[in-house]
């Protein structure tokens, strides 16, 4: 009996454990500390300033959020391709990176609303005819891994739900780790075309001007959102209110005419 009864009450103990850890996985709080993953390599949205610091619209964004929140921010400058593994190992809790919002990537992170809408641009050289992105279809493309442009070129279906389509068919896709590195293969010949963000497009050009040129296709229409903590459900709800609230009371605005109007 003795017996019997310790090992009903360690089965107990056991279930409650159980049950205990379940609820703390399922815990949804607004954590104390913003800490975000992004790629400083992608202008005007994230690069490094003189101070060799993270700064651009995005930085600007996270910490105005953060700072409405009452919270911290903590910047990790990384890898494109590491910003999601970052955040499954709780090294991070919030990637702003430019990063769209895919069905792939939905899998392993919770999605803000949309920030900031933007294209797909295709560089190419001057005398390149290519119009749009289906015409690069068996071309030589260099991307930034891990990138919209890398799903793009790679064949991935690209768009919201039934309306996903493949915009590029049988590419030869290159991938480097930062975007400029692509341009400069687009330079020496390397490649055919390189597919990008609209504005980093053209930030990339404007130091190329006399070589390459850009074509902007709305095909590959995209909305940028922050990256939170999957199954954060009070977080992700407080991160969408700070965003409202910026863009309502003139904030984005100003962020905006000072790191991507004063651009073009």
């Amino acid at each position: 009996m003795k017996k019997f009864l310790t090992v009903a009450l360690a089965g107990v103990l056991a279930a409650s454990m159980l049950f205990t850890g379940c609820s703390k996985k399922a815990e949804s709080k607004v954590p104390d500390k913003l800490i975000v993953g992004t790629n400083a390599e992608f202008p005007p949205f994230e690069y490094m300033n003189d101070k060799k610091q993270p700064e651009g619209f995005d930085i600007a964004m996270i910490k105005e959020i953060g700072k409405r929140m009452g919270k911290k921010v903590e910047i990790k400058n990384m890898e494109f391709k590491s910003l999601i593994g970052a955040m499954e190992s709780d090294s991070i809790n919030a990637i702003i990176a430019g990063m769209t919002k895919t069905e792939k990537r939905e899998k392993a992170v919770d999605f803000s609303d949309s920030y900031y809408t933007t294209n797909q641009a295709i560089i190419l050289k001057k005398d390149s005819k290519i119009t749009k992105l289906a015409q690069l279809d068996g071309k030589k493309i260099g991307v930034q891994e891990g990138t919209t442009g890398d799903l793009i070129s790679s064949g991935d279906k690209f768009g919201d739900g039934k309306k996903a389509k493949v915009l590029v068919k049988g590419a030869k896709v290159k991938r480097f780790r930062k975007g400029v590195d692509a341009v400069m293969d687009l330079k020496n010949g390397s490649v055919d075309a390189v597919v990008i963000d609209e504005l980093t497009a053209n930030e990339f050009v404007k130091k190329n001007a006399k070589k390459l040129k850009i074509v902007i296709d709305s095909a590959g229409s995209e909305y940028y959102c922050i990256a939170l903590t999957k199954g954060n459900t009070a977080y992700k709800e407080e991160v969408n209110k700070q965003i409202k609230a910026i863009k309502e009371d003139g904030t984005y605005d100003k962020l905006k005419a000072k790191y991507i109007d004063s651009k073009n």
